[in-house]
């Protein structure tokens, strides 16, 4: 199926607060200006998210305003036993008072509440610094610490904008970079969560837009390392409309190599079983190993969102655009299914 490509800069509202120019790119090249949103400041949904992992641990980081329900969210897993963490600092009705950056690659986003602080800093050339300071982590721990997260040389990204059918107002504006170097340490509790160059790896995960009244998204992505080249992906697929540009990606030492529409192949009778990926241009198969899954809830008034993320390793091959097979083994990353309705 063919897909949009867009290359030059474009807005994704026009001047009366509709969306249009849909598709996909290689750079963060859109231009989103929430003020220009027709609509009820309780439909934009915000968020910034950083998946980080060493060969210990994966750390999420995540800030999201949903109109309704604001969060702030932070999970420590393990990667070498079934224990995990999460800490969750809600705020009703945000409404804007995040203060989140139009656009992923200048601006920071800052969280300060209830003795917690977590910032999100955008630097030149593209580096992006995590810093967080929270001093009740759950069982009477602390999670502090700093991550430099850099870029590989001519890194791209998969950018899209896409729009729902049967609400001409909701619109998904996303960027993943799924290939950041992660350098740094968090201090959770007693134990050193150390990220180095070559063992340590971050996923971005950016979205602005206006929520439907119902949605179904999924998505995937994961990094690390197939012999010498670093080798990462992203994957996912809603009720929103695609057909002019999907989420889907291999990146080969930060390259991207764009792919069309991938399905998650989920066991139905138990999610920690492993999972099939495929996709319908015959490009890439992909098989998930969960190591351990957590689900997670929120219900305010009409708003109601449940998520279901699972943690572990892919394996798989794929065909990249020169036409040779690139196969990669235990690559590090996650799965999540979530569902929304208001």
């Amino acid at each position: 199926m063919a897909q949009n490509e867009i290359t030059t800069p474009l807005s994704v509202l026009d001047s009366s607060g509709q969306p249009q120019n849909f598709g996909w790119s290689r750079e963060p090249g859109f231009f989103y200006d929430p003020a220009l949103i027709w609509g009820p400041r309780r439909r934009i949904s915000e968020s910034d998210r950083y998946i980080l992992h060493s060969p210990t641990h994966m750390v999420v980081f995540e800030i999201r305003d949903d109109g309704w329900l604001g969060y702030m969210g932070i999970s420590v897993i393990s990667l070498r036993d079934k224990k995990r963490s999460t800490q969750i600092y809600r705020t009703l009705l945000p409404m804007g008072s995040y203060e989140m950056p139009t656009g992923s690659v200048n601006g920071s986003t800052r969280y300060r509440r209830n003795k917690a602080n977590l910032d999100f800093i955008s630097m030149e050339n593209g580096v992006k610094i995590i810093k967080a300071d929270i001093k009740h982590f759950g069982h009477h721990r602390s999670l502090r610490g700093q991550v430099v997260l850099s870029e590989p040389a001519a890194s791209e990204s998969i950018v899209t904008n896409q729009r729902w059918y049967s609400e001409k107002n909701s619109f998904r504006y996303t960027r993943c970079s799924p290939w950041y170097i992660a350098e740094g340490v968090i201090q959770f509790g007693g134990t050193e969560i150390i990220f180095t160059r070559g063992n340590g790896w971050g996923i971005f995960n950016w979205n602005r837009g206006v929520r439907p009244g119902a949605d179904i998204h999924y998505w995937s992505a994961g990094c690390g390392m197939a012999g010498d080249r670093q080798v990462s992906f992203s994957a996912g697929y809603s009720w929103a409309d695609s057909s002019t540009g999907t989420e889907n990606g291999l990146f080969v030492d930060g390259k991207l190599h764009k792919l069309d529409k991938i399905t998650f192949h989920i066991p139905p009778s138990n999610w920690l079983s492993p999972w099939r990926f495929t996709s319908n241009d015959n490009r890439l198969e992909m098989l998930f190993t969960p190591h351990q899954g957590r689900t997670e809830r929120s219900r305010l008034f009409f708003y109601n969102s449940t998520r279901r993320q699972f943690f572990g390793f892919f394996s798989g091959k794929a065909l990249l655009d020169d036409g040779s097979i690139l196969d990669f083994n235990n690559i590090t990353g996650f799965a999540e299914r979530s569902k929304l309705r208001f």
